[in-house]
């Protein structure tokens, strides 16, 4: 039997709605489908989703992991690239890394609650996975900067790129 999920939906605790509605307006591109004074909802029809967002600060945490969406080619990862730039929402991008056993461009964003997403476009399948992604001292969105990694591959990697923390080392955000 072959079961069709025809949109996905999420449902988020925050802290702040209002800053929510700012953050994602921003980062998804539109206005949210509807709001109330502590709720609001974006549909989003390319990736078919709805996600809701439930003002309880009692209750908003990132401690799940990440979101994120997979983009087909580089190009569709820049444009989305420039648009969180031009909304001036911080990111945090990593070209070419081995994340999940698969060699891929990214960057993250990081919501008002810490919610962390990840933009990416898969390259191809390796065999090596960055250590730092699973790191009990850090994560992909928080590598301490400078250090380099061995790669089989490569010789060596540098992490400076990477630039400021965009996440608590804690939080096992990938």
């Amino acid at each position: 039997m072959n079961t069709y999920f025809p949109r996905m939906h999420v449902s988020l605790y925050c802290s702040d709605i209002q800053k929510t509605i700012d953050f994602y307006s921003g980062f998804f591109g539109q206005q949210p489908a509807k709001t109330k004074a502590d709720y609001c909802k974006f549909i989003l029809e390319k990736p078919s989703l709805i996600i809701s967002f439930v003002a309880n600060k009692d209750r908003a945490t990132g401690q799940f992991g990440h979101l994120g969406f997979q983009v087909e080619t580089k190009a569709m990862l820049m444009e989305r690239l420039a648009i969180a730039n031009t909304q001036s929402i911080d990111v945090l991008e990593e070209m070419e890394t081995n994340c999940c056993y698969a060699n891929q461009d990214k960057f993250w964003v990081t919501d008002p609650d810490g919610v962390m997403w990840e933009v990416y476009v898969f390259n191809e399948d390796v065999e090596w996975n960055d250590p730092r992604y699973s790191s009990q001292e850090s994560s992909a969105c928080c590598a301490s900067t400078g250090q380099t990694l061995e790669q089989p591959e490569k010789k060596k990697v540098s992490l400076a790129s990477l630039g400021k923390q965009s996440c608590d080392p804690s939080s096992n955000c990938c």
